[in-house]
């Protein structure tokens, strides 16, 4: 699941100001903010501590069944939440995918890929569809937001409020997992 170490850390440092960054949107005082941060910062922790370089520091065998125990969990929490919010089919998908690559790892410790066949797996190549389509979806509403925000002048919500930080996430995530993805 990984490739060189100098990408991988850049991953890793994204993906964990991401993870951040949600996390002190969890304070906002917008309901809808707060609402979407948890899983988001979850999401972004989780794709940081599966993008360490193996090289530097060697996952322990049981990492990828933690992971999958945590994402399940997260994919689970997300079912239940669609019910009442859209926005978190987008959470479901991001933990099945984590489920996926944890899934990778479980079944080859020593050897992140999916080695010998001739292409891209059906689920991959959904998945990277999926991710590339959130990516360029989430940097077309980055545009207009933050476009409006200064036409408007509204510049006085906190910064953990501020709609075009949390598209800028989104779409970082997305960008992330597209890179995951790719060395799976």
């Amino acid at each position: 699941m990984h490739g060189p170490a100098a990408p991988g850390w850049l991953l890793v440092a994204l993906c964990a100001a991401t993870g951040v960054y949600c996390l002190l949107r969890m304070r906002s005082t917008v309901e809808e903010q707060r609402r979407a941060a948890g899983g988001e910062a979850l999401m972004g922790f989780g794709m940081a501590v599966m993008a360490v370089p193996p090289a530097v520091v060697a996952p322990p065998r049981w990492a990828g069944t933690a992971y999958l125990v945590v994402f399940g969990a997260a994919a689970a929490w997300a079912l239940f939440a669609a019910r009442t919010h859209a926005h978190h089919l987008h959470h479901l998908v991001g933990a099945f995918a984590m489920v996926y690559m944890a899934a990778a790892m479980a079944a080859s410790p020593g050897h992140h890929g999916h080695g010998g066949h001739g292409g891209v797996p059906l689920l991959t190549g959904a998945f990277l569809v999926y991710f590339a389509g959130y990516a360029l979806w989430s940097g077309v509403r980055l545009v207009p937001v933050s476009a409006a925000t200064g036409a408007r002048g509204t510049r006085s919500a906190g910064w953990g409020d501020r709609p075009e930080l949390a598209h800028a996430c989104r779409l970082s995530m997305a960008i992330g997992m597209l890179a995951m993805l790719l060395t799976l």
